[in-house]
């Protein structure tokens, strides 16, 4: 065994230290009885400046959604009014969030002037806490669960029933693990970003 890792080792050893070499013959340099190759350093210049370009594009623009609440791999703002079914992005504050806010991407499932109605479902010996369905103008858009999946104790956002005031949303998931507004209830508007997808996944829920 110290024998192989030896000779890993010494082989890893060698490698390292061609790599400044090699690098530098890619570049077009000279390197020993190499000459320096313009040509090769035009091709590599061709390929690492758009390349780099594209990845400080990407950084400025483009949001990396870090969660499976919403079927989206990457988004980016997107012009145009809010709508139901939009995906939007915002400053989340919370306590189960952390102490600073946290950029999250949810998606608009009820809007102002809609009939949002909170139904309490009965505690089991399953959930041991209270959870509650809501509905959209009669359409089911999410159930609370009683736990997170890290173990802590979620309650759901008591609502009643009766219309969502001008200027304000219901944010959900397209995942049942998301934590929306079945947990921190109306988002204003005003807070939101549209957002649209420019690299989605497919969700499958168990």
């Amino acid at each position: 065994m110290l024998k192989l890792a030896f000779h890993l080792g010494k082989a890893g050893s060698i490698r390292l230290a061609a790599l400044p070499r090699e690098a530098a013959m890619a570049l077009g340099g000279a390197v020993a009885d190499q000459p320096s190759s313009p040509r090769r350093l035009w091709i590599a210049n061709a390929v690492i400046l758009p390349l780099t370009w594209m990845i400080w594009f990407a950084l400025q623009h483009w949001v990396l959604v870090m969660s499976p609440s919403v079927n989206a791999w990457v988004v980016r703002p997107a012009p145009g009014l809010i709508a139901k079914g939009d995906l939007v992005s915002f400053d989340l504050v919370h306590p189960l969030a952390g102490p600073v806010p946290v950029r999250v991407t949810k998606r608009v499932m009820c809007v102002g002037g809609e009939d949002l109605r909170q139904i309490a479902l009965p505690i089991d010996a399953r959930h041991r806490n209270a959870r509650s369905a809501y509905l959209c103008d009669g359409r089911l858009v999410g159930v609370s669960r009683a736990f997170g999946r890290n173990g802590q104790a979620l309650a759901p956002y008591r609502w009643g029933d009766h219309p969502i005031p001008p200027g304000q949303v219901y944010l959900g998931s397209d995942h049942d693990d998301g934590f929306d507004s079945r947990y921190y209830g109306l988002v204003a508007i005003e807070r939101l970003t549209r957002m649209e997808r420019v690299l989605w996944m497919f969700i499958t829920t168990i």
